[in-house]
């Protein structure tokens, strides 16, 4: 799915960005890692879903309960795909090195959240959020405060977003025993937590640009996303079988929000090297 990549990408690009901009040799090997992750992510979410996916009828579908992928095709797909996150972490660092291991961990396991947990929605956030991170440290090789914020600007974002997205399979979540926060606390309640992560996530940017001393054109970009997110919240709102319609719209607003923040600050960058 390269789209999910291309949606992820920025996400580890705004890390570098926050830690000073990293050399092409940096860029390429962080995107090598993050192309890793994605499919690695994305596969292992689907073989360990595949039974729950068929129960559904909005992903039954996907490609092993439709049977257009083997379970064993795509374990290899996500055990090659792992090799490339690895091998691009050692050609960063040894720190990216270590922490590719964990980062290995992460996606394998969030699959296994929603069958005893509603904060699944917030542990995929976790993951997500070691891209923004994953990018600081592949330039830096080192931790700091800074190279955490984007990381839970992105925590906060996902996690509201994937509240909203569970709203559609709320009854079937419930009939199948899954754990989700609509499923378990209804729909009010859901949308409530989802507007508070987007709070949350808006609170985490500005505290992330005012760090790193950013300047107009990152905080337009962040003026959009917060427009974007509230779009998102009211939409969520629609009643009855709309729902999926409006769940659709949202998901197409949510890939402008990465490319919006990276550009905001790859021209915020660009035009203080060029007035430095």
């Amino acid at each position: 799915m390269i789209e999910q990549t291309l949606f992820a990408l920025p996400f580890a690009y705004m890390g570098i960005l926050f830690a000073g901009g990293g050399t092409p040799a940096q860029w390429l090997w962080a995107t090598l890692a993050l192309f890793g992750a994605r499919t690695a992510g994305m596969s292992f979410n689907r073989v360990l879903d595949a039974r729950i996916d068929a129960k559904n009828p909005r992903t039954a579908g996907r490609h092993i309960p439709a049977g257009e992928l083997s379970v064993v095709s795509v374990w290899l797909m996500a055990l090659m795909a792992c090799a490339v996150l690895v091998g691009s972490s050692y050609m960063l660092n040894r720190l990216c090195f270590y922490l590719s291991f964990v980062a290995v961990a992460l996606l394998f396991t969030y699959s296994f959240f929603k069958r005893f947990s509603a904060s699944s929605h917030f542990y995929l956030g976790f993951v997500e959020a070691a891209a923004p991170v994953g990018g600081y440290l592949a330039v830096t090789g080192a931790f700091a405060p800074m190279a955490f914020m984007p990381g839970m600007a992105i925590m906060f974002w996902i996690a509201g977003l994937d509240i909203l997205y569970a709203m559609q399979d709320m009854d079937h979540d419930r009939q199948e025993g899954l754990f989700s926060i609509p499923a378990r606390y209804g729909r009010e309640k859901a949308l409530v937590l989802s507007g508070a992560s987007y709070v949350l996530a808006l609170a985490s940017l500005t505290g992330a640009g005012i760090m790193a001393g950013l300047g107009l054109m990152y905080w337009t970009a962040v003026s959009a996303v917060a427009f974007i997110f509230f779009r998102q919240q009211a939409l969520a709102r629609t009643e009855g079988q709309e729902l999926q319609a409006s769940v659709l719209q949202i998901f197409s607003l949510n890939r402008f929000i990465s490319p919006v923040i990276f550009i905001g600050m790859f021209m915020d960058a660009m035009f203080r090297n060029l007035f430095r």
